[in-house]
């Protein structure tokens, strides 16, 4: 139960790992087709923060 328990928790933070860095790739399109180059670096930098890049 408890190996099963931890496979569960090991899943859904890949999931959500998955789900910030598309919700942070799609925040960069986003930026860089208005032009924002002030958000661009925002952006880059929380990839960074969050090992995502």
């Amino acid at each position: 139960m408890n190996r099963n328990l931890r496979a569960k928790a090991k899943e859904a933070a890949v999931a959500h790992r998955q789900t910030l860095q598309k919700n942070l790739e799609h925040r960069l399109e986003v930026a860089r087709a208005k032009g924002d180059e002030a958000l661009i670096r925002q952006l880059e930098a929380e990839a960074h923060y969050l090992h995502l890049e």
